[in-house]
């Protein structure tokens, strides 16, 4: 914890990123800033260019108006969102983020080649779309010169905070949903990553950190988003082990989460292991775990809903004799990537 000076928390998520600035000493929120992204992509693909999340966190940090009294920063990011760099940390790519439902067959293929309870005692997943190995093995299969060419593999909370670092560094956290890591082992899985369709290794992927392991401190280009040079920056982690480090869930506490997704999660001292894939055993950020079940479609559904009714997200009104299926993105639980919405 810095001596003096205040904490931003950043959340970089899929529509935009958020900044709070708090007073490390009383805990207040001092100032806040928020800038959107550009989502694009038809038919299941959904895309942003990472370089504009940087752009949001400097805009973000601009409308606080006090990037430079800020002593530490750290970065929560969406999860999966496959982001890939040449050697000089530039994306080669825009980033397939979790949402994008592309690699749904990949992660059928993934599935057949180890079974579903071997992945599941492996990394606490069963493949799906979302899981940055499915969202890799699409990109060999589909775009096999990008990935001959890639040097670097990163998450989103990954790419920022190597911006600000120059650090090619995450957390167990956030790790945990990229399907090559292992909580058994509390290392990436290397029999994972040698699997035909993946064909990784360790030199292509961050360094993992510990729950209070710094990822360093900002350096020259993290003037270009207001901040100063030596500022300390945390590990960081995935959106929902932010939220519940944020909530301060003890062990089997839960907590339920409306955003883009709609997602519930405990805090647990073991790993969780469920072949269905209903429940994904991720990890949390201070070293335990965190199963979690998600929805593709929530917060994103209602929206829709609203602007075509004309209504805003708080507006009620009275039910009628209109049933809808929100699958308007697909549907991750149950596992329907290539759903679509009925009204």
């Amino acid at each position: 914890m810095p001596r003096s000076g205040l904490v931003a928390g950043v959340d970089c998520s899929t529509q935009g990123t958020k900044v709070l600035l708090v007073d490390p000493g009383s805990g207040d929120v001092v100032a806040s800033g928020r800038a959107a992204h550009t989502v694009e992509g038809e038919g299941g693909v959904r895309e942003t260019d990472p370089r504009e999340w940087w752009e949001a966190l400097g805009a973000a940090l601009a409308q606080t108006g006090r990037a430079t009294d800020v002593a530490a920063i750290s970065v929560a990011g969406q999860q999966h969102g496959l982001v890939v760099l040449d050697r000089q940390g530039i994306p080669l790519r825009k980033a397939s983020l979790w949402n994008d439902t592309s690699a749904h067959l990949d992660a059928e293929r993934l599935t057949e080649r180890l079974g579903a309870e071997r992945w599941a005692e492996r990394t606490g997943l069963r493949p799906v779309a979302s899981f940055t190995v499915a969202k890799w093995a699409w990109l060999r299969r589909t775009e096999a010169e990008i990935a001959a060419v890639t040097a670097g593999i990163r998450l989103p909370h990954d790419y920022m905070t190597e911006r600000l670092t120059g650090r090619a560094v995450t957390d167990r956290g956030d790790a945990s949903g990229t399907g090559w890591w292992s909580p058994a082992d509390d290392a990436y899985a290397e029999d994972i990553m040698a699997l035909p369709e993946v064909q990784i290794t360790t030199d292509l992927l961050p360094e993992l950190l510990g729950p209070t392991e710094p990822a360093g401190q900002v350096g020259p280009g993290g003037e270009s988003v207001g901040l100063r040079p030596g500022t300390i920056v945390g590990p960081g982690t995935g959106d929902n082990m932010g939220a519940a480090l944020g909530l301060s869930l003890a062990a089997r506490q839960s907590a339920m989460s409306l955003g883009t997704s709609g997602t519930v999660f405990a805090v647990s001292e073991r790993p969780s292991a469920d072949p269905s894939g209903v429940v994904a055993g991720f990890a949390d950020a201070t070293g335990r775990f965190l199963p979690l079940a998600a929805t593709l479609n929530c917060t994103l559904a209602v929206d829709r809903m609203a602007t075509w009714l004309g209504l805003d997200r708080e507006d009620v009104s009275p039910a009628g004799g209109v049933v809808v299926l929100p699958y308007l993105d697909g549907e991750r639980t149950p596992n329907l990537p290539a759903a679509t919405g009925m009204i």
